[in-house]
């Protein structure tokens, strides 16, 4: 059951609230529609006392870090680009099954203390209660860090989160969530700064040849698996197509390009 506008309205302004309760604050900023109705949130109730932090790293896209820093001058909020290499990190960098909750860990780690170095009081970050009912191994690295979760705070489901976009006005409202490119690897697989800027080519090659929104580049050594929304299949599926995804993909070292045929599905390595 999603909220309708009046419940909607009067919980952005319980949000704001609670946000001005807090002093300066400091919101985990991807560029994404979670952070981004926090960030303009915490703009509304606090304006110069709310910091937008994008943290640059070989598992954040350059395109997404261009459109974060869009999304926040749209808002109107400041915002800073933090550098973070998971990638000198061990066990990251291994891949092991619990590499989101070491990766978030030290991500939050690097977030607090630029905020205590800047006199910022508190870190937000965009989880909503939709989120729960996933697997998200990173949350309890939030957990452990005090990081404060408005939007679970006031239990915003996914669907709710968008509808507040909308009724903020942010351009981003119906963006499809993504996810690091540390995801597009099995586990156990070593993750380098070339593998993944190769799947991130790769990405960015399916989304110019088939105008898919939702794309996952499934990296399986010489095999690439992409995966599409649902009901963006059909995209890839004629000949034309098809012939340039698979002479460009293989111009990237791989050998053999396929179309999974399930589609996009969350956690697809977890299954």
């Amino acid at each position: 059951m999603f909220l309708d506008y009046s419940e909607l309205f009067e919980r952005k302004e319980s949000i704001k609230d609670y946000i001005s309760s807090l002093g300066r604050v400091i919101v985990a900023f991807s560029g994404g529609v979670d952070s981004t109705v926090v960030a303009a949130l915490a703009y509304e109730a606090i304006d110069d006392s709310a910091l937008a932090v994008i943290i640059d790293s070989p598992f954040f896209p350059r395109s997404e870090l261009e459109e974060a820093k869009k999304v926040a001058e749209e808002i109107g909020i400041k915002y800073e680009v933090l550098q973070f290499n998971e990638l000198t990190t061990e066990n990251i960098r291994k891949n092991p099954r619990d590499r989101c909750y070491t990766c978030k860990k030290a991500r939050y780690k690097a977030l607090k203390k630029f905020a205590e170095k800047k006199g910022f009081d508190y870190l937000l970050e965009g989880t909503n209660a939709s989120d729960l009912s996933e697997y998200r191994p990173g949350l309890a690295a939030s957990d452990e860090l005090d990081v404060k979760k408005p939007l679970l705070m006031f239990e915003f489901s996914k669907q709710d989160t968008r509808n507040m976009a909308e009724l903020l006005g942010l351009s981003n409202a119906l963006k499809p969530s993504n996810s690091c490119l540390a995801a597009r690897v099995p586990y156990d697989e070593e993750l380098t700064l070339e593998r993944l800027r190769r799947i991130e080519n790769c990405e960015e090659i399916i989304r110019e040849e088939t105008g898919a929104k939702v794309i996952r580049a499934r990296d399986h050594g010489d095999l690439l698996r992409i995966e599409l929304g649902s009901n963006e299949r059909k995209q890839a599926c004629c000949e034309q197509t098809m012939d340039n995804l698979y002479d460009r993909i293989k111009a990237l070292g791989f050998r053999f390009v396929v179309l999974d045929l399930k589609g996009y599905r969350f956690g697809s390595y977890d299954k």
